[in-house]
């Protein structure tokens, strides 16, 4: 399987376990006042969140541990004359491309969860005000 297919199928599955579900009205046609019709739960935003941002500090602080010590042994090799050095600063700027890239992921991985939580309870707290808007009519209505 390719990376491109599992990546296809896992976000599939994702879709599916944090798709928005809109609970049925009672059997008795009631509804519209009081009962929580809208259900989302945002436990897991939430922690897919903090675990990205826990991954973006971990990632930012130990990646970069040995960035110093690479590029010192890369000067020190090309100094000395050993065509090693040359490939040793190509790890060392690949490797620092590619950490950048992961970081950046991580930050928009982080934000993007903290936007959508914070967005959906703005919705939420507006449908609430639309629904409380509509029960009051439909008291003046009977």
């Amino acid at each position: 399987m390719t990376f491109d297919q599992e990546w296809a199928e896992l976000r599939a599955a994702a879709a599916k376990r944090t798709a928005m579900q809109i609970n049925s009205i009672p059997a008795d046609g009631g509804g519209g006042g009081g009962g929580n019709d809208l259900v989302v739960n945002r436990d897991d935003l939430g922690a897919i969140g903090n675990e990205a941002y826990d991954l973006l500090g971990r990632l930012a602080k130990e990646g970069d541990i040995a960035r110093s010590s690479t590029f010192d042994a890369a000067t020190a090799l090309t100094n000395g004359n050993f065509v090693s050095g040359s490939a040793v600063l190509k790890v060392h700027d690949f490797w620092q491309t590619h950490l950048k890239t992961l970081l950046d992921a991580c930050a928009q991985i982080s934000n993007h969860l903290d936007y959508s939580k914070a967005q959906h309870a703005k919705d939420e707290a507006k449908i609430e005000g639309d629904l409380t808007r509509i029960s009051v009519l439909t008291e003046y209505m009977k």
